[in-house]
């Protein structure tokens, strides 16, 4: 079932760069616009109105990735999330990196001078990681579940596993480039922390994003934080001491609640709907692009995989693609497209076509 009347996609227009920057439904646009005239109206209340209205984004959040409320954090993107644990966290820990990881996740341990290892991301990122952890013992594991630019997507089953085998270490994931396309549940998935922002896959516009923890990393951090007084202005009296840290100022409602308003057109669809759309439509361009031999060997040599694929024909291609109302974006080798419930094979149809005239 196509769901690309959901979006206002113009005629001649082939939209490949969710990766980059996700599309949002004409739900959530419209939503905005109504959100906006009634937030600056005089008279309104809405602006008095964002302590509820942030619980009630946290609550779509949790409802969704099925994870409690409590450990949810509203946070402007990713990587303010992140660096926010990350600073919480004690100096003396070890990091096992993915080499060539988003900046958002590797740098700011590099910048700190924290000590860690990095592992190579190719077609056995799993044993890679298992050899690591038991070469190195981190006391974390960072990770983004699908790679920025070659689409490698870790196996969740063994995230799973890993955290089976070593329950005390601690696993922190950037689930940008991944949540949005399939069913996910936190709390059994074996992360003690999971952020994201909004704007690619879940299809939320800048300025969004957020952050759940484990229970266990919810006692590590307020054990960590025993000693330090909580806020006694009125205003914040309802907060815990870690949301003083990941919530510690005001926070865009139109931003945050379009990230509401798209998880709510998710849901309505249903996630394994989208998960079934998109592994159809993926499928199709694997396979030709498989058959002419534009996938990355660690892809090809891959089963599970993502919906972020960097094909293999030359970067300086970008311009030529867009002119012909193929958006895309130039990514390491190659260049970089993502599939998303908004594309059809149709889409896949066109940009082979294009793709044939460089061969």
């Amino acid at each position: 079932m196509p769901f690309n009347h959901h979006f206002d996609i113009p005629t001649g227009i082939t939209y490949l760069n969710t990766p980059g920057n996700g599309l949002l439904p004409r739900s959530t646009r419209q939503w905005r616009t109504e959100r906006d005239n009634a937030f600056f109206d005089v008279a309104g209340k809405l602006r008095d109105q964002q302590p509820a209205f942030i619980q009630e984004v946290r609550a779509d959040i949790a409802d969704v990735f099925n994870t409690d409320v409590q450990r949810v954090f509203a946070t402007p993107n990713f990587s303010f999330g992140f660096t926010t644990l990350l600073d919480r966290l004690p100096r003396t820990f070890k990091y096992l990196l993915l080499n060539e990881d988003y900046p958002s996740l590797n740098y700011p341990v590099i910048s700190r001078g924290l000590t860690y290892r990095t592992v190579e991301v190719n077609e056995q990122l799993e044993n890679n990681i298992r050899n690591g952890i038991n070469e190195f013992r981190p006391d974390v594991l960072l990770l983004s579940i699908v790679q920025y630019v070659n689409g490698i997507k870790i196996d969740l089953a063994f995230i799973q596993e890993i955290k089976r085998a070593h329950p005390n270490l601690l696993i922190v994931g950037d689930g940008t480039q991944f949540l949005g396309t399939e069913p996910f549940s936190f709390d059994i998935s074996g992360f003690d922390g999971l952020g994201a922002s909004g704007y690619k896959w879940l299809m939320s516009g800048f300025g969004n994003g957020f952050f759940m923890i484990s229970e266990r990393l919810e006692h590590l951090l307020n054990t960590a934080l025993d000693e330090r007084p909580l806020p006694q202005e009125a205003m914040w009296s309802s907060k815990t001491i870690i949301q003083t840290f990941f919530e510690p100022g005001h926070q865009d409602t139109l931003s945050h609640g379009s990230l509401s308003q798209s998880l709510r057109f998710l849901k309505g669809i249903g996630l394994h709907e989208v998960k079934k759309h998109v592994e159809t439509v993926s499928t199709v361009a694997y396979e030709e692009l498989a058959r002419r031999d534009l996938l990355l060997p660690s892809v090809a040599n891959r089963s599970i995989r993502s919906s972020l694929i960097n094909i293999q024909i030359p970067p300086s291609c970008y311009s030529d693609l867009t002119d012909k109302g193929i958006l895309c974006f130039p990514r390491g080798s190659g260049i970089r497209v993502g599939i998303h419930l908004y594309n059809t094979v149709g889409d896949i149809e066109r940009l082979i076509e294009v793709i044939d005239t460089y061969r």
